[in-house]
């Protein structure tokens, strides 16, 4: 980490880190979208007038705001708003729907809640509207906007919690955790560390705004002053424009990121399909050694993978002067100021990049062990050289796309069908997507036949969101059971199907 960077690194806030780097490079510029571009020092200025309009809003320090907005530069915008009043964020992925939105608006119990109107063919104002909540306003083109001689002092404590992130755990409903401005800074710091990155990088942000990784890289421009292109919609062929028309160094995502690239590439192998890109880098599902061959070999690049959870953004990285053994087979190194400890085989951490716990305080208890470290329900071990490897997870979660999946709320779903006696849904490894959902289920006698697109139908009419429906479908006529409590043996299940395609 540069001299500059190791600084800035030490703010106490995300709004003095935003300050600080426009007073350093007022007119570099931090986001690029489309033909737009927004420089450090309109961030900084833009960011106040819009807290200002948040502020005549009635938004003050420790107000509840929930956002659910796509990966925009008003996004951006609005969150360093909100940053600068020193409000309460809770970011809502932009596919979440009904179940997964009512929640987090009643457990966070937000004050205001900002949409992008119709999206994508949804209409989430109605939507809010339809849960009952509070203080709706539209922020897609359109910003709240004000004179910022109105606004308080800007917050001073970084170690107050001002984010409420959700993820999936091993129950039906999200969990909401807990993250500060300080918590947000040292990931990004992590981050930047271990990829070595200069002034002269163009990076990228594919995935959405909403999730954790927002303000993760967002962190890494600020500290190394370069920028970043969004895309509001990643889906290639149809984003390589955006990615050579701005000249694009690093990109990534997960694994189904490293293989859309993959696959665009293999359709023209004479030519590289990004010329400026040199690395990947990404994380949030399981990477497979010949996906990182596969990227080194074709793609003309060097790819990082890392270690990252919703409440812990970053943990380890690979950096990309590693050996190739160690990009390739394990999950990088932690950076200073994160302890790795692994107990009975558990991966556990503390560090100020770790969450403050939960919205719950039971599953913050549960959480965190008697000397203060998170239990994160993984596997794995330290090498040699301090490189992790991991081998497996405690907790039923599946990773798809970089996105937690929580097989029991699925598994509650369809244990409902007349057509289904029982079922269990299992993660199985997939090159494209890290994991892929399979549901294995067992049929009462005389039901009639299950196919994949019933199934799919189904849960879509009981309003679960489109990325966790299963694309697996697998009938038996028993689940394996253990002979004591007669729980389903998931581990059979996934030595049985997963190497079968989907």
């Amino acid at each position: 980490m540069t001299d500059t960077a190791h600084a800035l690194s030490a703010s106490r806030t995300l709004w003095e880190l935003v300050a600080r780097r426009a007073d350093l490079t007022p007119d570099r510029p931090v986001l690029l979208q489309d033909d737009r571009t927004l420089t450090f020092g309109e961030l900084r200025t833009r960011a106040e007038r819009v807290a200002a309009g948040l502020y005549d809003m009635g938004v003050r320090p420790g107000t509840v705001v929930a956002w659910q907005l796509p990966t925009r530069i008003e996004t951006a915008l609005l969150s360093f708003a909100l940053a600068r009043l020193g409000a309460v964020q809770s970011p809502v992925i932009p596919f979440y729907r009904d179940r997964e939105v009512g929640f987090a608006l009643r457990e966070s119990k937000a004050e205001f809640f900002a949409v992008p109107g119709v999206w994508r063919g949804f209409d989430h104002t109605e939507m809010a509207r339809r849960l009952g909540a509070k203080g709706i306003f539209e922020a897609y083109d359109d910003l709240p906007d004000g004179d910022p001689a109105v606004l308080p002092a800007p917050p001073a404590d970084g170690t107050a919690v001002r984010w409420i992130y959700w993820t999936s755990g091993t129950t039906s409903d999200p969990k909401g955790v807990l993250h500060t401005d300080r918590s947000l800074i040292a990931g990004g710091s992590c981050l930047a560390h271990a990829l070595h990155l200069t002034p002269d990088d163009v990076g990228s942000m594919a995935f959405p705004y909403a999730h954790i990784a927002g303000p993760d890289y967002t962190v890494m421009l600020l500290l190394y002053g370069f920028p970043a292109v969004m895309f509001e919609q990643f889906a290639l062929p149809d984003a390589l424009e955006g990615y050579r028309r701005h000249g694009v160094t690093v990109a990534g995502g997960s694994t189904a990121f490293y293989s859309m690239f993959l696959t665009e590439q293999r359709k023209r192998p004479a030519e590289r399909i990004i010329p400026s890109l040199r690395l990947l880098a990404g994380g949030g599902a399981p990477k497979p050694p010949e996906v990182y061959h596969a990227v080194v070999r074709e793609l003309g690049v060097q790819l990082t993978h890392g270690y990252g959870m919703t409440e812990v953004p970053m943990i380890t990285m690979g950096a990309p002067d590693d050996t190739v053994e160690n990009l390739a087979t394990t999950e990088g190194r932690p950076p200073e100021g994160m302890s790795v400890r692994i107990v009975d085989g558990e991966v556990r951490l503390k560090g100020e990049a770790v969450c403050q716990g939960y919205l719950d305080p039971a599953q913050t208890a549960e959480a965190f062990d008697e000397e203060g470290y998170l239990r994160t329900g993984d596997l794995g071990h330290l090498t040699a050289t301090g490189h992790l490897v991991l081998t497996g997870r405690l907790k039923d979660v599946i990773i798809r796309k970089g996105e937690n999946i929580s097989a029991k709320e699925i598994e509650d779903l369809l244990a409902a069908h007349p057509a289904v006696g029982d079922v269990a849904v299992i993660g199985l490894p997939d090159a494209e997507r890290g994991e892929r959902v399979c549901a294995v289920v067992e049929q009462p006698e005389s039901a009639s036949e299950l196919t994949l697109d019933t199934v799919t139908e189904y849960l879509r009419a009981q309003g679960l969101s489109t990325h966790k429906l299963p694309e697996q479908l697998e009938v038996v006529d028993a689940l394996p059971r253990n002979e004591t409590l007669r729980k389903v043996l998931k581990y059979k299940l996934r030595e049985r199907f997963g190497g079968l395609a989907t």
